[in-house]
């Protein structure tokens, strides 16, 4: 952050330590004054910005496999060969769509609007999000959306 001193107009940049990330176990020690405060936030951006990196790197490593094309003259193992091409395609569109919600949770961080519910605008919770960092939902929003999806086959 920069000050202005009072006797000059030049600003002067206060010396700014790096900031430490935490743990899993002093993020969930800490209370609910401090819910996505700058040190959470800073840990949830770099474990969002890790799973990207990650899910970038097994589409390129798919994109690379599938590009190995292999001739083989047995229909058995033609079908075999397809089907983990298959599989491996369907992976990596469920990782795209993840992809795409990591994206959103990272900017969601850089806007301030992270770890708030988007349908009741409360905490989400340390523990949903540890366990599922790209969550929009509070518990219990989420429990109801399911049960109308359910209900009503949304």
């Amino acid at each position: 952050m920069a000050t202005k001193s009072p006797k000059s107009t030049t600003p002067v940049s206060a010396p700014v330590a790096p900031l430490a990330l935490l743990t899993e176990e002093e993020i969930l020690k800490m209370g609910e004054a401090d819910y996505m405060n700058e040190a959470q936030l800073a840990f949830f951006k770099v474990r969002l910005q890790q799973l990207e990196k990650d899910l970038l790197k097994n589409a390129d490593e798919t994109t690379e496999h599938l590009r190995e094309t292999v001739l083989v003259p047995d229909p058995a193992d033609r079908a075999t060969i397809e089907e983990e091409h298959s599989l491996e395609l369907r992976t990596r569109d469920r990782e795209r769509k993840l992809l795409r919600k990591v994206q959103q949770s990272i900017s969601a961080i850089d806007g301030g609007d992270y770890g708030w519910c988007e349908e009741t605008g409360e905490p989400i919770g340390i523990p949903r999000l540890l366990a599922r960092p790209t969550a929009t939902l509070s518990l219990e929003a989420q429990q109801r959306r399911e049960l109308k999806q359910k209900l009503y086959g949304d």
